[in-house]
């Protein structure tokens, strides 16, 4: 679980170091690949959390993750289809799921180690 954060801290310290601007017609893609990192962010951590953290699946939906909404995005503005939509729909959905998942598991922990104090 370690590794999920310090790559997502070394990512945020990066784009902050770098000063790089992109053009507007890259901002539908760069967002998708944000939620992607986030959603695989968030997964890992679950995972972690839970004891079946696996660093290959990770990095490999990561990777798939990215790829996919990608192509979505691209195929979209190609064809002026918005199925950047249905990827944005898909990674939020996961992204709140994760986060509900570990805010749960956090909380068990949590309740379970008050309960063994008294």
């Amino acid at each position: 679980m370690w590794i999920v954060l310090v790559g997502l801290a070394l990512g945020v310290l990066i784009g902050l170091a770098v000063p790089n601007v992109l053009p507007a017609s890259f901002a539908s893609y760069l967002s998708i690949a944000l939620l992607a990192a986030l959603d695989s962010a968030f997964g890992g951590i679950r995972a972690g959390l839970e004891g079946n953290f696996v660093p290959l699946t990770f990095v490999t939906g990561l990777v798939s993750n990215a790829i996919l909404a990608a192509l979505l995005t691209y195929v979209g503005n190609k064809m002026g289809v918005p199925l950047f939509d249905a990827a944005l729909f898909a990674f939020g959905f996961r992204i709140f799921q994760n986060l509900g998942a570990i805010r749960h598991h956090l909380l068990d922990r949590w309740t379970h180690s008050r309960v063994k104090l008294r």
